[in-house]
């Protein structure tokens, strides 16, 4: 599959929201019950433009999106600041080519370069074995799991937490 990334723009929106709207409700990596909708999916993004984070997509040689990553605050308090939290998700089509791998590279160098220290995985539930690998895989390391902080599909989940030092 061949592939580039790039910047994000509010055009995208409706690709992103579709994207995250499958993991919403099929998957455990969104703790969301129902899918935001566009105006949600704008505010968040404008938001992250706002902090002067990165928001990236992966898109396909037609110009489709099929995946992207963003690098949101890890927490609102002035003090965490210099920590972001990543987020990747993948449409189905995207998962096993190297996509999630290339965006999360991206984003790790562009926080890097942008001076941020930290950057965290929160990844919601502890089965979610390909995002553990992925970040692992990466230089995160396992810093601690909070188990059955979350309930969906009728099961209580864990949330792993993985942290980078930029």
């Amino acid at each position: 599959m061949r592939y580039s990334i790039r910047p994000a723009t509010l055009e995208d929106a409706d690709s992103i929201q579709a994207i995250y709207a499958h993991h919403v409700k099929t998957g455990t990596g969104t703790f969301e019950l129902e899918p935001p909708d566009l105006a949600e999916i704008q505010a968040r993004m404008t938001k992250i433009a706002t902090r002067g984070s990165p928001w990236l997509v992966a898109c396909a040689e037609d110009g489709q999106v099929i995946g992207y990553a963003y690098a949101g605050a890890f927490r609102e308090r002035p003090a965490y600041n210099c920590t972001v939290e990543d987020s990747i998700y993948l449409a189905p089509e995207a998962v096993g080519h190297g996509v999630g791998r290339a965006l999360l590279a991206q984003l790790i160098a562009q926080c890097t370069q942008s001076g941020y220290s930290q950057m965290l995985a929160v990844i919601g539930d502890s089965g979610n074995l390909a995002s553990i690998g992925l970040h692992r895989a990466m230089g995160f390391e396992d810093v601690g799991v909070l188990r059955d902080v979350g309930h969906k599909f009728g099961r209580f989940l864990d949330v792993v937490i993985l942290q980078k030092s930029l």
